[in-house]
């Protein structure tokens, strides 16, 4: 299933590789790591693409950075996909 230019289902199987440890189940956040479902693709590639330029721009944005680091263009879009529309199952 791809939404925008990004697989959702590819974007969960990444989600659920490192994410979900900190933003939670379908991105809803835990303690003090944000919701980051339901934004629009375009915001969450803009933050991913930010932290993965190693630049800083909230309170937990040194261990962003380190996360994002590693991603590709493609997993950032398939995330950022997932993400968009991402529920509890």
């Amino acid at each position: 299933m791809q939404a925008s230019s990004g697989d959702i289902e590819a974007g969960e199987t990444r989600y659920n590789k490192t994410c979900v440890n900190c933003h939670g189940p379908a991105g809803k956040g835990v303690a003090s790591y944000p919701k980051i479902s339901g934004q629009e693709i375009a915001y969450t590639t803009s933050k991913l693409e930010t932290y993965r330029d190693g630049i800083k721009i909230g309170p937990n944005s040194s261990l962003m950075i380190m996360m994002a680091k590693p991603l590709t263009d493609e997993e950032i879009a398939n995330l950022a996909a997932y993400l968009k529309q991402a529920t509890y199952e």
